[in-house]
């Protein structure tokens, strides 16, 4: 069962990196900084629409079989996001965060958008074995991309980048001379990233049992079906979790903080 969940990590993984070479250097960056490092995986996050066939429960169908079970439910209220998360028995496997858009929140305009954009799409698709690091299944033009983007980043971001990892997370808690995501920030800092600063460098923190920082979005060149253009692609997060009253590490996530991590894919 281990090596079939590492299986689908890897491929989320080397998707998540085509289009977020930063990853890449900040591994780089802690390993020659921290030559013990075990570069765990704290999460990945995913995104999706609620709609039949492509809801929060038919993604985590895949982790679901795995032996994931959901944890937790999350309101994005302003942003118009439900989201949830899925935890393994074996807490050295990732967490799986999934949130989805609700898009008959949306104005009527957006709906039209995605609903024609999303005709082409299969009704099996999430029995792909591949799926949730497939992309998209559809066909987008720029200026419908931007007047997404006018209205819903998180609408924009799953139109133009589709199913695939949005950030994959590196757990504090498993390095060895980086102690605290204060020392975290401050080696990304000196070395040219650029940190997610909406509510704070640091979301969260002991007081909460978790504390998070990001990157912000590499950005990638998507091909649209009239143009070509860079826009913001993914980000790398970086976590630490604290012990609860009991003594055992918080393994869950803080709304308030989730809220301000999505605003790392942000068009600047």
């Amino acid at each position: 069962m281990h090596t079939q969940i590492e299986t689908l990590f890897a491929g989320l993984w080397d998707d998540y990196l085509t289009i977020t070479p930063s990853a890449m250097q900040i591994h780089k960056l802690i390993q020659t900084t921290d030559e013990q490092a075990n570069i765990v995986n704290d999460h990945i996050a995913l995104r999706t629409f609620a709609l039949p066939g492509m809801r929060v429960g038919d993604l985590a169908k895949q982790f679901v079989r795995l032996g994931y079970k959901q944890a937790g439910e999350y309101d994005f209220s302003s942003k118009k996001l439900n989201a949830f998360h899925y935890e393994h028995p074996d807490i050295n496997q990732p967490k799986v965060f999934i949130s989805e858009l609700k898009v008959d929140e949306l104005s009527s305009t957006a709906q039209t958008i995605i609903y024609n954009m999303l005709k082409t799409v299969p009704d099996e698709l999430a029995q792909q074995t591949d799926f949730l690091y497939s992309g998209t299944h559809w066909d987008i033009t720029y200026d419908e991309y931007a007047t997404l983007l006018a209205e819903s980043e998180y609408a924009a971001w799953l139109a133009a980048w589709g199913f695939r990892a949005n950030h994959f997370t590196v757990s504090i808690n498993h390095l060895q001379k980086i102690t605290e995501l204060t020392q975290m920030n401050v080696l990304l800092k000196d070395n040219g990233f650029v940190l997610n600063q909406s509510g704070g460098e640091i979301k969260g923190g002991k007081e909460v049992c978790l504390a998070q920082s990001a990157t912000m979005a590499d950005k990638a060149l998507v091909k649209f079906s009239d143009s070509q253009k860079y826009i913001p692609s993914c980000f790398y997060e970086f976590a630490q979790r604290y012990p609860l009253n009991n003594g055992e590490v918080y393994q869950g996530f803080v709304a308030a903080s989730a809220d301000k991590i999505f605003e790392s894919t942000n068009v600047n």
